[in-house]
């Protein structure tokens, strides 16, 4: 590392400590948090307490689906079940949320339906469960609608008849049927002659255990190390792993891809550079799913190309190689356009010269194309490994979600926050932003780095002139990024000689 690539990393030393600090203190505050109890205690996962109330949930459990299915040869219309052991019953009705509390077990918890302060806490409490067992779902809590607190068996709202625990054999279901069922048919029956969907009749449906304060089942609270030591031991790290290396495979395509593909386009006509051009470029303007739409027609059944494959015992679609195909095709642009540019961006008349020393183009790339313009590469070939890395519309529509096989982190970061497991997603995006900056680090570094070219045939004596006289860079003068290779340097590189022949040369010129 150069001294000025040094004195840029030390400088932004304290900027990376922050960052990781804060990084680590985001994961603290995305470990789920649970209500305590004084005592170092507190409620357990399905469970909540109220100690100014004297009372609490335990066994909290939802159902988001219901089943319209016969239990027993009885015809319930659209059912729940019950938890075994809940007294509590809550229902999300569209106009309305009921709340059904077993008259027994509200008065061995202290409960009264009368009065407004246990009706609150008890809503209160259930609103924080509802929560924490959403996956992600709609919550009560964000639900508009009047709250009733209710002891009936059962309730008519609208076109519905609500029957909060109806047992058939040795089960208890709540059943949404039609408010009025028609003499000799079933719920299921009326429903479908009226054209009532009941399924309509309550989008989810709560369970619960009310009990005393006393009851709640309570644990050791943990501390914030044994919150992330459990956090880290129960985290899937195959995301990271399956991103990690369909990156580094796409990436050495994409490289030697991109380059072949950069030089070809440089040495073509104009009219053709174009289409070239376009067609090399469009991955990068077309959003990732269509990009994925597009594949999935090519290598499937409908497209001859993908019968072919299957034919021949191919099969591509939600598979890694899938993952990776969709890899280089959202980062192949980046490398193109950025070798590209770094080719165009070399000197004609040098790359002139070696082709009047009969150098073929091939060795004209090895030797000089490459060499010259691989600080600008080496930034594309950053680039292209970080977008390979957090795609995430093209391998989702292609390669699908599978874990351990195509399931990368983005993906992750998506089904993790909509199964309700917002610390985990939380985690992912917090391991994608310290990569990115990373990334972005590691391109600064090397820029700074690679301005030793720029500097090349100023001898130590100009540089230390240069240095007293404040100037930072002497090739400002000449345009600032301009190359600036002296003949000596010129001479070693073309004719593979050395310096004191190449100076010998000129002597005798």
């Amino acid at each position: 590392m150069t001294g000025r690539a040094a004195r840029y990393f030390r400088g932004r030393r304290s900027l990376l400590v922050a960052l990781l600090a804060a990084l680590l203190l985001s994961v603290l505050c995305a470990l789920p948090a649970r209500a305590r109890a004084d005592g170092g205690e507190q409620a357990q996962e399905d469970s909540a307490i109220d100690e100014t109330a004297g009372f609490g949930l335990n066994g909290f459990v939802r159902y988001n689906r219901g089943a319209q299915r016969l239990v027993d040869d009885t015809d319930l219309g659209y059912r729940f079940p019950v938890a075994e052991g809940s007294t509590v019953v809550v229902i999300n009705m569209p106009q309305s949320i009921w709340v059904h509390v077993d008259p027994d077990a509200a008065q061995a918890a202290g409960f009264e339906a009368d009065d407004e302060d246990d009706v609150n806490a008890l809503i209160a409490l259930i609103k924080q469960l509802d929560e924490t067992h959403s996956r992600g779902g709609v919550l009560l809590a964000d639900e508009d609608k009047v709250w009733v607190v209710s002891t009936q068996d059962e309730v008519v709202d609208g076109a519905y008849r609500y029957i909060f625990r109806a047992q058939v054999g040795d089960g208890y279901y709540t059943s949404v049927q039609p408010a009025e069922v028609a003499q000799g048919s079933t719920p299921s029956e009326t429903a479908a002659v009226s054209g009532l969907d009941l399924g309509e009749g309550a989008l989810w449906v709560d369970n619960a255990q009310l009990v005393a304060a006393a009851d709640v089942a309570m644990e050791a609270a943990p501390t914030w190390q044994d919150e992330l030591v459990s956090f880290f031991t129960g985290l899937d790290m195959r995301p990271f792993w399956v991103s990690l290396k369909t990156s580094a495979v796409a990436l050495v395509v994409t490289f030697v891809l991109g380059l072949v593909a950069a030089w070809k386009t440089m040495g073509t006509s104009s009219r053709l550079k174009g289409l070239l051009d376009s067609v090399f470029t469009i991955p990068m303007v077309l959003p990732p799913t269509v990009c994925g739409f597009l594949l999935l027609l090519l290598f499937g059944q409908s497209m001859p190309v993908g019968r072919w494959l299957i034919e021949h015992g191919v099969a591509l679609v939600f598979t890694w190689p899938a993952a990776v195909i969709s890899a280089i095709v959202v980062s192949f642009p980046l490398m193109y356009r950025t070798a590209l540019g770094a080719f165009e961006g070399l000197d004609a008349q040098m790359l002139d010269a070696a082709r009047t020393l009969g150098w073929s183009e091939a060795r004209i790339f090895r030797r000089l194309m490459l060499p010259l313009a691989w600080p600008s590469i080496a930034a594309g070939t950053v680039l292209a490994f970080a977008r390979a890395m957090g795609e995430f519309g093209c391998t989702l529509f292609f390669a699908g979600n599978y874990a351990g096989e195509t399931q990368t982190i983005p993906i992750a970061i998506y089904f993790q926050w909509m199964s309700g497991n917002t610390d985990v997603a939380l985690f992912w995006v917090i391991v994608v932003i310290l990569f990115s900056f990373l990334v972005i680090l590691f391109i600064n570094i090397y820029t700074v780095r690679s301005q030793r070219y720029r500097a090349r045939g100023i001898s130590r004596a100009e540089r230390r002139q240069m240095a007293a006289s404040g100037k930072a860079d002497a090739l400002e003068e000449h345009g600032g990024d301009a190359l600036r290779i002296d003949r000596e340097a010129l001479s070693e590189l073309l004719l593979g000689g050395s310096s004191t022949d190449a100076a010998s040369t000129e002597g005798r010129r």
